[in-house]
């Protein structure tokens, strides 16, 4: 996934925050590197002062660790980050898949489209989009249900499921098929209208993040 084009217009801290959180989020700035104030406003082009207040700002957003005279720490994923991430997802996701039956055929029209571009995303190698676009086939199937607040709670989680996506999937790439096939699974209940085989495929699709995660082989 290419990194967004930032607007011009965007402020000097807009535009280090954006950097540094693509990168974070992309892997290539990973867990455990040291990133100076130097080297980053030399890459985006400012001064060190946009940069402190982008740095502190990810810091708040719990990405970095900020270290005085030395640097930012990009802080690796820990395994209760991964099992909060988790259970968040599985209380949110299974409720509005039961909700989102019977679906609407837009959202099952949706989901094929995620769905096929998953498959060429796949094809190509290009694990960012695959993280990204898996995570907008769960949030489409959130937001059908017509919970505001649960859909804006879940789009809290969207950096944490992005960054931890992608690592599971460099770990483990043969997951992406397996991935692509709970995804038609899930595609397949919905448009059966069945509520349980669709929490079901859910269930079992979320819980296989926390178990390689932390080691596993489902």
């Amino acid at each position: 996934m290419s990194s967004p084009q930032v607007p011009r217009q965007a402020s000097a801290p807009e535009r280090v925050y954006r950097h540094v959180k693509q990168g974070v989020l992309e892997r290539r700035y990973e867990g455990g590197a040291l990133l100076t104030e130097g080297e980053l406003a030399e890459a985006v082009g400012v001064s060190r002062t946009p940069v402190r207040e982008a740095l502190l700002r990810l810091e708040a957003e719990g990405l970095l660790k900020l270290y005085p005279k030395k640097g930012a720490l990009v802080l690796p994923v820990s395994a209760q980050e991964i099992a909060d991430v988790v259970e968040t997802r599985q209380l949110v996701e299974e409720y509005t898949a039961r909700k989102v039956v019977p679906a609407p055929p837009a959202l099952l029209d949706r989901l094929e489209e995620l769905l096929a571009r998953h498959r060429e995303e796949a094809a190509s190698g290009d694990l960012a989009s695959v993280a990204v676009t898996d995570r907008c086939f769960h949030a489409e199937i959130v937001r059908a249900a017509g919970n505001d607040i649960l859909a804006k709670l879940y789009d809290q989680l969207r950096d944490r499921q992005l960054r931890m996506g992608v690592a599971v999937l460099h770990a483990n790439p043969d997951r992406i098929a397996k991935s692509l096939a709970e995804h038609a699974e899930i595609l397949d209940a919905l448009r059966a209208g069945d509520a349980e085989a669709v929490v079901g495929a859910v269930r079992r699709h979320v819980t296989w993040f926390s178990d390689l995660a932390h080691g596993g082989t489902r």
